[in-house]
């Protein structure tokens, strides 16, 4: 005789899975945001060219008039809107990355995945916590301080934690499959 177990082990065994990874240490943390800085750079450069192409569209268009001797950067580099839209592009990057799969590329390279402490995906509630409260990844610092937990100001405040994974876990794309 076969019973079928409906309790919440066997179904959602995968979340157990993900939780039992360990904590992601400072300098692979550190080695990740490199990585992922490399690639914000990159993203900055198509963002400030499409700002910069935006502005020389309008200009054509008569829909803005440069000061004598000014130039579309310079303009760029006087309003107040340009670094909140650097600011959102790279926030618009991370938190689709974060929200999506646990993690951006250079987490992917070391093989860290930001998850909620139950394994599962990030919010979008958490991925905004995280984003407002990471401090440009200042918030890891937080680890000298928790060598316990080895969790980050954003960890604590979003609710979820950065684990190391298994080389095998790691190829998971998107959790999806598992």
């Amino acid at each position: 005789m076969t019973t079928t177990s409906h309790s919440s082990d066997s179904v959602t065994p995968t979340l157990h899975l993900h939780a039992s990874f360990p904590s992601a240490s400072l300098l692979r943390r550190a080695a990740a945001w490199l990585y992922d800085a490399l690639v914000a750079i990159a993203i900055v450069m198509v963002a400030a060219g499409v700002a910069l192409g935006a502005t020389a569209v309008a200009t054509k268009f008569g829909w803005l008039t440069l000061a004598s001797g000014q130039d579309h950067a310079q303009w760029l580099d006087d309003s107040y809107w340009y670094p909140l839209y650097l600011v959102t592009v790279l926030a618009i990057f991370f938190g689709w990355f974060w929200h999506r799969s646990g993690q951006t590329l250079g987490m992917r390279a070391w093989r860290l995945k930001v998850q909620q402490r139950d394994g599962s995906l990030l919010t979008k509630k958490q991925t905004l916590i995280r984003l407002l409260t990471c401090a440009f990844g200042l918030g890891s610092l937080w680890l000298l301080v928790d060598r316990k937990h080895r969790r980050a100001w954003q960890d604590y405040a979003a609710g979820t934690e950065l684990v190391t994974l298994s080389k095998e876990a790691n190829q998971y794309y998107y959790w999806r499959e598992l």
